[in-house]
């Protein structure tokens, strides 16, 4: 894109990220709380994650949405064109409880037309993802990431998530799991939306679908998928909008049954 250096960019998330797995490493959680519903866990270390990103992302000039801050008490200009979207700990419940299954997620993205750069980063297992718009995907060796050739729903390992008040909330995707435990091969559940979005990209997962999320579970995520090949829209197979807070992801082979099916349960 014109005027932006997403090379330069990316760099500069790199950046943020590996200094917020500094932070972050050989952490333990002891401050857990419950946000607006209590299943959906804030540790101390989430806002000390999201403050050594923005540190760090100040460089850009460009405004900063984070999951925890939202823009940090800064008067974003109205005109902006451009601003970091940032989950500092996504798969906050699996690092309070001690599991190494989390992320962080930082993408850019160009205001009402979606990301330019993004990178996931899983610092425990050591596991790195990421992307610019018309650069492609790599690992962290630098090695191009590609999704699978899986061409049939039957054969397909899918992925996904639940809300936290799936016990009073109707949409809470129990019918949809239910709906592909019976069609797809196989289903899985890891708690880490933007992980589970790398899994596609990387080909160790055929497809993934999710209901009412933040951009910062997707944005950077859904840049990495398509940037190796494959596909993702909204949950009827409209445009991607991360700030929708829905997705389907899928290696393209895939899509239209994944959709299709999604119909049949929640039309």
């Amino acid at each position: 894109m014109a005027g932006i250096d997403t090379q330069a960019l990316l760099a500069l998330a790199s950046k943020a990220a590996r200094a917020a797995a500094d932070v972050l490493r050989g952490a333990h959680a002891t401050q857990i709380t419950g946000k607006a519903n209590p299943r959906d866990l804030v540790t101390e270390w989430d806002p000390r994650s999201e403050q050594t990103i923005r540190e760090v992302l100040s460089d850009s000039g460009f405004p900063v949405l984070g999951e925890e801050g939202g823009t940090g008490g800064v008067a974003v200009d109205p005109n902006a064109t451009h601003r970091w979207v940032v989950d500092p700990i996504d798969g906050t419940v699996n690092f309070a409880h001690g599991m190494p299954i989390w992320s962080i997620s930082i993408a850019l993205e160009a205001i009402g037309r979606g990301p330019l750069v993004g990178v996931v980063y899983a610092p425990v297992i050591g596991w790195w993802f990421e992307a610019t718009l018309g650069g492609g995907a790599r690992d962290g060796t630098g090695k191009p990431l590609r999704v699978s050739a899986c061409n049939r729903l039957e054969q397909a390992m899918l992925t996904t998530g639940f809300p936290y008040d799936l016990a009073t909330q109707p949409e809470n995707n129990l019918a949809e799991w239910s709906h592909f435990q019976r069609t797809a091969g196989t289903c899985r559940r890891f708690g880490v939306a933007s992980l589970d979005l790398c899994f596609v990209a990387a080909g160790w997962c055929d497809g993934y679908w999710e209901r009412r999320l933040k951009a910062w579970d997707l944005a950077a995520g859904a840049l990495i998928v398509t940037e190796a090949g494959g596909k993702v829209t909204n949950t009827t197979g409209g445009p991607f909008d991360a700030h929708s807070g829905e997705a389907v992801a899928t290696n393209g082979a895939i899509h239209d049954e994944l959709v299709t099916e999604l119909a049949r349960v929640r039309p």
